[in-house]
């Protein structure tokens, strides 16, 4: 097993650094070799008051006049040593743009990503014990509308009620604890959709397997029965799909941003958008390529090793039978 176990991690961790290398080469592709030459068209921008001999120059710098395979391979090479270049309009590090702002997006997603577990958790558990017409209908269409409602408009909505109405947060103090509540909470409940209904659709199998059957014949409470017998085998695909929502998590934190009027990455890259500040634009961009392939390498390495009916590169373990699995549940819930 442990053999198998770290021939896999090895595969996994060659093929994440091959979709980082992509994704940063296809990145450099779109932001600076398409047709248009975005860079000098930055350069020869009016407002820049730029002269032709200083545009020279400054292209001749940052090495844009050499050949393309060159340029990819010294910018290729930068960004592995961490050296993002230099931002046209401020002439700052571009990691020290990143480093500035990336604090408060990661404490919006992490509270996000909080929220949306919670919430899902709660939906979850709802459709299993309340009574049937709220928790068989009302409850199992919250994930439909929640993904319905675009992350933005719920902000809009949350500003609008706790914000102006009850006055829980000022909207000019977006970093306090109550507005990086709601906007954490405008990010989650979009997320805690799709989380939701991989949840129920997996609590569902679970309710009708023999063990469950077993403990509630042995009188067993509706919350020790959730979190000791159907939570644990129910939550595993959950793994799965957080990290396929880490993507979902970074991009609403930029829209939310923006809404809640927050200092962030979304605000950097709205500045760099209208600005045109490219090597600022390819930074982020990458970045978020690497954070999230990062993520999903973590689930796919954690995944066998909180469930060992995972079969791993050909390893003769087959996964069991539902009958081996049913007794394997019969056997949790008379221990109980």
């Amino acid at each position: 097993m442990r053999n198998a176990y770290l021939a896999y991690a090895t595969k996994r961790l060659f093929q994440a650094a091959v979709v980082i290398l992509l994704a940063y080469v296809f990145t450099f592709v779109v932001v600076s070799i398409l047709p248009g030459d975005p860079v000098t068209n930055v350069l020869r921008n009016p407002q820049n008051g730029f002269s032709e001999d200083e545009i020279r120059e400054i292209i001749a710098a940052q090495g844009l006049d050499r050949p393309v395979l060159i340029q990819l391979w010294e910018s290729l090479s930068s960004f592995l040593t961490g050296d993002l270049g230099l931002s046209m309009r401020s002439n700052r590090p571009v990691v020290t743009l990143i480093a500035e702002v990336l604090p408060s997006t990661l404490v919006l997603a992490f509270t996000g990503l909080v929220v949306a577990l919670l919430l899902a958790v709660a939906i979850a558990y709802g459709t299993q014990f309340l009574p049937r017409r709220f928790g068989q209908g009302l409850l199992r269409g919250f994930p439909s509308l929640f993904l319905s409602v675009p992350n933005f408009v719920i902000g809009l909505v949350l500003i609008h009620v706790f914000g102006f109405q009850i006055g829980l947060f000022r909207v000019i103090e977006p970093d306090s604890f109550w507005a990086t509540l709601f906007a954490a909470i405008a990010l989650g409940i979009p997320v805690s959709a799709q989380i939701a209904e991989v949840l129920i659709a997996n609590l569902d199998h679970e309710s009708r397997q023999e063990y469950a059957a077993v403990a509630r014949g042995r009188g067993l409470g509706q919350m020790r029965l959730f979190t000791s017998h159907l939570l644990k085998p129910s939550s595993l695909p959950v793994i799965t799909v957080i990290a396929l929502t880490v993507g979902e998590l970074l991009g609403g934190s930029l829209i939310t941003e923006t809404v809640f009027g927050r200092t962030g990455v979304g605000s950097l890259v709205q500045r760099s958008v209208s600005t045109q500040d490219l090597p600022v634009l390819q930074a982020v961009v990458s970045l978020a390529a690497v954070v999230f392939v990062l993520v999903n390498l973590i689930a796919d390495l954690v995944y066998p090793l909180l469930d060992p009916r995972v079969k791993l590169l050909g390893a003769p373990r087959q996964r069991p039978t539902s009958a081996d699995e049913s007794s394997a549940g019969i056997s949790r819930a008379v221990t109980s």
